[in-house]
């Protein structure tokens, strides 16, 4: 077997991923909310902003149960080597509503 994800017996296991230029950009989140049935986790991310009482569900993800277990692995994997290269991440409790510190502006 060479190094290309080639198979023994010649099958290719590998998979072309398209990101269109919209997709790339992103959405911002900053909360989610995870809810599982026996047969799917969905997982809501959510933008909150100051002065603003109705936050609105940005993006939900349908998982399998199996998927939400390799998710959650593969994000473990990827914040132990974050934090090897630039240190422990804080995970103080963050109180909700979220406190976006600061003064309420006012015009």
């Amino acid at each position: 077997m060479d190094n290309n994800n080639n198979t023994p017996n010649g099958d290719n296991n590998e998979i072309s991923i398209e990101l269109s230029e919209e997709i790339a950009e992103g959405t911002y989140s900053n909360l989610a909310i995870i809810t599982h049935s026996n047969t799917e986790f969905v997982l809501d991310f959510v933008r909150i902003m100051p002065g603003i009482p109705k936050a609105k569900v940005k993006s939900r993800i349908i998982l399998t149960p199996e998927h939400a277990k390799r998710l959650l692995g593969a994000l473990q994997d990827n914040v132990n080597r974050f934090e090897g290269q630039n240190g422990s991440i804080s995970s103080k409790d963050v109180p909700f509503p979220l406190n976006f510190g600061g003064t309420k502006g006012e015009a």
